[in-house]
């Protein structure tokens, strides 16, 4: 077997890549030597600017399976039969840390989906949580900034984190989440995903329906407590990536099972609460979990960077059958997704390995710009309409239309009978044992405790006494008592 000669990018033979070429013996590098300048360029560039948000993760290869008959509910033709298989990517992340920071910490997890679907990639952009702490995207970087590393000191600041809580209430339901039992997985496995948002499903017939997605883990969920987790961080701060990479290794394939709560689209307009709310969960009692399929990782990347790192997910990548809701947030990342990958990876990344789609082709006039591999030839035309058989248009929507109405303006969302910040946090909080409670308590009053404005402080105990007032004093105790030592 010859041996495989290596090469400059240009594909010229290397004849020495152990020693750079100098003037003379121990002499100064010199400038002619393209090898070394390629090589020295090529690494300086090798990295591309890590996701403001979610920039810590992990991901993996599978298929999702259809095992239920939706097809009463949308077209979609990878929904569109029983045991119909579609390979797809699944990225897990943490939201406000850096590339750098360790898998083990109280934070949401991304759960980002793109499906190689045969009508092109949807994308599904969830967490493990299904409610989020804002309900408007014009609020969604002033929250981020509160969240991440602050300028001055360069690490995540207690006074900033709770002083955007004092001043968004709807967040109540996210903090009682993230203060509870599951706000630190034990593995990425052991988690549950959830498209959050509201979306649109249509059916052949035209008809239209909301949904929410469920993933559930069929690993079954564990979660970490503050101590375990930071036991964790110190013996091994990759320690999800290291968890995930090394269960598809020795074939243990973990999965997940999909339902759906599905809201005929008439019934939104009345329902007791805006159905659109980021910060609200539709009860199980009004829409039950409907059973959809299968979702399973099987293979790993081949490489982290090229293909966890530079896979750009967007919510507004749907299929025939799937579409949007009015929920404002989704609208907003409809756009903010796909402009941010535009900003890491450049117009073309969507012609990279892992976003290109793979049961279809992209067909399209978007040509040229850096480091496009997709321009057609001399034969073909980079306008549209045309009379050289390029591509053309459907006339077929992907999903019904939206009814609008009213004057143009800085709406708040539309009253509906039962729409306050605070009822579903103090539901949530009744629901859970009195231990769940103890931890849940503890967890918030560590971190609120640390705060150094009183008034900051007394904003969030009154967000948790108007949730439930047993919650409000139990928290306002354990803080007092943590400030007092």
């Amino acid at each position: 077997m010859s041996k495989r000669v290596l090469t400059t990018e240009s594909g010229a033979p290397v004849a020495d890549n152990q020693n750079s070429a100098t003037a003379g013996v121990g002499g100064p590098l010199l400038l002619q030597d393209q090898h070394l300048l390629e090589k020295l360029a090529r690494f300086n560039r090798e990295r591309i600017p890590e996701r403001v948000v979610h920039a810590r993760g992990s991901g993996a290869y599978g298929y999702f399976e259809v095992t239920d008959d939706v097809t009463a509910f949308t077209k979609a033709a990878f929904l569109s039969e029983v045991g119909k298989k579609t390979e797809l990517f699944l990225r897990f992340s943490t939201v406000a840390d850096s590339l750098g920071g360790a898998d083990a910490v109280r934070d949401p997890r991304g759960f980002a989906l793109k499906f190689y679907t045969e009508e092109g990639n949807y994308d599904l952009v969830g967490n493990n949580t299904p409610v989020f702490f804002i309900k408007d995207p014009i609020k969604f970087p002033d929250f981020i900034h509160s969240q991440k590393r602050d300028p001055f000191t360069g690490k995540q600041e207690a006074d900033n984190v709770w002083d955007f809580w004092a001043h968004a209430p709807e967040a109540t339901h996210q903090v009682t989440w993230l203060f509870g039992d599951r706000g630190i997985p034990a593995s990425y496995r052991h988690m549950n995903g959830y498209g959050s948002h509201t979306y649109q499903w249509t059916n052949e017939a035209g008809e239209a329906f909301f949904v929410k997605y469920h993933f559930k883990t069929n690993q079954g969920v564990r979660s970490l407590s503050a101590e375990q987790a930071a036991e964790l961080v110190g013996k091994d701060a990759n320690s999800h990536q290291t968890d995930l990479l090394q269960s598809i290794e020795r074939g243990v394939s973990p999965s997940w099972t999909l339902y759906v709560q599905v809201m005929p689209a008439a019934e939104a307009a009345d329902y007791r609460f805006n159905p659109f709310d980021l910060t609200k969960v539709w009860p199980h009692a009004d829409y039950p979990l409907q059973r959809v399929g299968r979702l399973v990782l099987d293979r790993n990347p081949d490489n982290v960077f090229a293909e966890v790192e530079q896979a750009a997910f967007s919510p507004n990548n749907f299929v025939p059958g799937i579409g949007p809701s009015p929920d404002k947030m989704l609208q907003g990342r409809l756009f903010a997704y796909a402009d941010a990958h535009r900003y890491r990876l450049g117009v073309n990344h969507t012609q990279l390995p892992v976003n290109a789609p793979k049961a279809t082709s992209a067909e399209n006039y978007g040509r040229d710009g850096l480091m496009a591999t997709r321009n057609g030839s001399r034969h073909d035309k980079n306008y549209e309409p045309n009379s050289y058989q390029g591509p053309a248009q459907t006339d077929a929507a992907l999903s019904a239309p939206l009814a609008i109405h009213g004057w143009t303006g800085t709406h708040a969302a539309p009253a509906h009978v039962k729409d306050d910040d605070f009822f579903q946090a103090g539901e949530l909080y009744r629901l859970m044992s009195e231990d769940e409670k103890s931890r849940l308590v503890s967890n918030i009053a560590g971190s609120l405790s640390q705060v150094s404005r009183d008034d900051v402080i007394e904003k969030n105990l009154a967000h948790f006494a108007a949730a439930d007032a047993e919650y409000g004093r139990r928290v306002e105790e354990a803080v007092r008592a943590l400030r007092e030592d």
